[in-house]
């Protein structure tokens, strides 16, 4: 059975992705973990699309497996599209936890009128070990409440109201985020590469 490493340390990532893989017949997923892979590649790139390729391929030529990467971020109009690309390391470039990142970017936001627009973007990049890449993108619009809310989902979840829900990612079942999200639309795009490894 051809395999599949997906190619994030990030346990909530790979809760999703394992879920939206999950209707790929025949392919055997695996994490990094499960492999005894301790890799954490430093981001440099300049878009979320060469950050997922840095991931990808890492992993990819590391365990000698196909691998799947994603890269995404949260884009706030009054910010001029902050956090972005620093997404996971807002508050701060080392230790920053998501509960440290939701509170500074409404310590951001607080001089800015409401409604804050807002988008989530995904990048992933399906590496083969002999270095081939393929990528698909995928977002889902929104804004930004200034009260947390809903216990699912992590990282700013909790605080993006998905356009015409009147919900946060936070609060959507879990079935329903992988629907509509970002990191779904992304894999989604990507899901005819990913059925010609099988």
């Amino acid at each position: 059975m051809p395999k599949l490493l997906i190619a994030t340390n990030n346990l909530g990532k790979v809760q999703e992705m394992k879920a939206l893989l999950a209707g790929l017949p025949e392919i055997e997923l695996y994490t990094p973990a499960e492999l005894g892979l301790a890799l954490d590649p430093p981001e440099t790139g300049a878009t979320y699309m060469e950050n997922a390729a840095i991931k990808a391929l890492v992993f990819a030529q590391a365990a000698q497996l196909p691998s799947l990467a994603d890269d995404s971020g949260l884009e706030v109009a009054a910010l001029a599209g902050a956090p972005g690309l620093h997404s996971a390391r807002y508050a701060s470039p080392q230790g920053a936890t998501d509960a440290d990142n939701r509170a500074y970017l409404l310590a951001q936001l607080a001089t800015h009128a409401p409604p804050w627009p807002a988008r989530f973007v995904s990048s992933v990049c399906l590496a083969l070990p002999d270095g081939r890449t393929f990528f698909a993108e995928g977002e889902c619009v929104g804004e930004i409440t200034a009260q947390a809310r809903g216990s699912g989902g992590f990282g700013y979840d909790a605080l993006f109201v998905v356009a015409g829900t009147g919900l946060t990612m936070a609060e959507l079942r879990f079935e329903d985020k992988n629907q509509i999200s970002h990191r779904a639309r992304a894999v989604q795009g990507i899901s005819d590469q990913l059925s010609a490894i099988s």
